[in-house]
């Protein structure tokens, strides 16, 4: 770990932070609001440096990551600053302004986020002629000594086979090949509920005296289908999809399921113990395995290998290696459009993983902050370049916008929201009220910082990234 490239990225956050409140700041000055404080860092700890430019105080503090700004109107009679008190009816004051005014003065560091992304991405595209397109090359490193390749199918992949597809899926992430071996592994308790009907036909068909939804009697011998493969794993390119678990398959079987799958395996007959339907027995035969259908570009030609079978953890025995995918950016042209399209697909991806984590497919334990996006910038630096850290702190910029436009109060979002309120109604909502509302929500933002510092440093110390 590189000391000097974590304060590099410690600083370009912290660039992100103040580059927000300056956005608050102009907007403000623009329409003639008053801003008291402008502070580098949070006031935590000493003040390194204090000055007073007209109106405005400028302050450094000794904690540096961070910024802020503040009006009159968040200080009590002048108790905070050195500065004359406005008038409660002042137009320097920033509730006497109109809402449109106000709108745009709390979104603005929003806007300034957003802004400085896409300046970070044309920068990047205009220097190093190229921007990354989100998909990599993925290859085999290592074939692992007494792996289920190795051992099961030595005449298949080989090290430094380009991996083309899985499925027919497109394999361009290392995610997406982890993803299908992991779900395609043996009796992993998920199947096909039309696998499971065709195999209650097929126990009819050899057992005429059973009925379906019946138990089937103690010590009745029953013969049973051969069992063969689950359907293939399919799913489409939306990331939630690649997310979701356990839903491969439509029905998950249940303990009894389980047990009586495990003692029936590679059997031909069953004896009864009267506990079991039909549907249940179906159920069990039908979770076997998902075999993958692999095909790898080896020395120019194209081959495929069907029917491998992953093991019951769900693994290959393969090691990978990945070559990320550039696009050239050579001409102004290029350089713009394949900027905005980068900044769209970044803010798309960010939005999908807020509605992940909203909805509970992403757990908490799993949410990360300042610390682990330090230690992988840092990492980016150190062995990616500086190209990839300069995007990192591009999509660190628009991650900040989008969570400030969260409707949350003590949040930009959550101004705009009871400026919205304030519209609707008609009048202005009780300032109290709001006070203590935004203060609660403020500690709860504070809880989440906790649990989030936790998350990354239990990370680091468990070597996660």
């Amino acid at each position: 770990m590189n000391p000097i490239n974590l304060i590099i990225m410690l600083l370009l956050i912290s660039l992100l932070i103040l580059v927000h409140e300056w956005g608050h700041y102009i907007a403000a000055r623009i329409f003639g609001v008053r801003v008291s404080k402008f502070g580098i860092g949070m006031p935590i700890g000493p003040t390194l440096y204090k000055t007073k430019k007209g109106d405005l105080e400028i302050i450094v503090h000794a904690f540096l990551l961070g910024g802020y700004v503040s009006f009159p109107d968040d200080e009590e009679e002048g108790k905070d600053t050195n500065l004359p008190v406005l008038p409660k009816d002042s137009p320097e004051r920033l509730m006497n302004k109109a809402a449109w005014q106000k709108a745009i003065i709390f979104a603005a560091g929003v806007i300034m986020n957003f802004v400085f992304a896409l300046f970070l991405i044309i920068l990047t595209a205009g220097i190093f002629h190229k921007l990354p397109t989100g998909k990599s090359d993925i290859y085999v490193a290592e074939i692992i000594k007494d792996g289920v390749i190795a051992t099961n199918y030595p005449n298949t992949l080989k090290a430094d086979d380009k991996i083309l597809k899985v499925n027919d899926i497109v394999i361009d992430a290392g995610y997406k090949f982890i993803y299908l071996v992991q779900n395609s592994k043996e009796r992993d308790g998920k199947i096909d509920k039309s696998s499971a009907n065709e195999n209650v036909q097929k126990l009819l068909k050899l057992n005429p005296s059973l009925k379906e939804n019946e138990i089937i009697p103690n010590k009745l011998k029953v013969k049973l289908p051969k069992q063969t493969a689950e359907k293939t794993v399919r799913i489409d390119n939306n990331i939630e999809n690649w997310i979701k678990t356990p839903e491969i398959g439509d029905t998950v079987l249940n303990e009894d399921e389980i047990k009586l799958r495990d003692e029936i395996a590679n059997k031909q007959i069953y004896i009864s113990d009267g506990k079991y339907t039909v549907n249940q027995l179906a159920n069990a035969i039908s979770d076997t395995y998902r075999p993958l259908n692999i095909t790898v570009l080896r020395k120019g030609k194209i081959i495929e290998f069907k029917n491998i079978n992953s093991s019951e953890k769900g693994v290959l025995g393969v090691a990978l290696k990945s070559s990320e995918i550039y696009k050239d950016t050579n001409t102004l042209s290029s350089i713009l459009k394949d900027s905005f399209v980068f900044a769209a697909l970044s803010t798309r991806d960010i939005c999908q993983g807020f509605k992940l984590l909203f909805t509970g497919k992403i757990p908490m334990s799993e949410l990360h902050g300042i610390i682990a996006i330090t230690k992988i910038g840092s990492d980016f630096i150190q062995y990616q370049g500086f190209i990839k850290a300069i995007l990192l702190t591009a999509n660190i910029s628009i991650n900040l916008a989008i969570f400030n436009l969260l409707p949350i109060p003590a949040l930009d979002g959550g101004h705009l929201m009871f400026l919205l309120i304030e519209k609707i109604v008609g009048k202005p909502l009780n300032e109290e009220a709001i006070n203590k509302i935004s203060g609660f929500f403020f500690t709860l933002l504070l809880i989440l910082l906790v649990i989030v510092v936790f998350n990354d440093v239990w990370a680091l110390i468990m070597g996660k990234f």
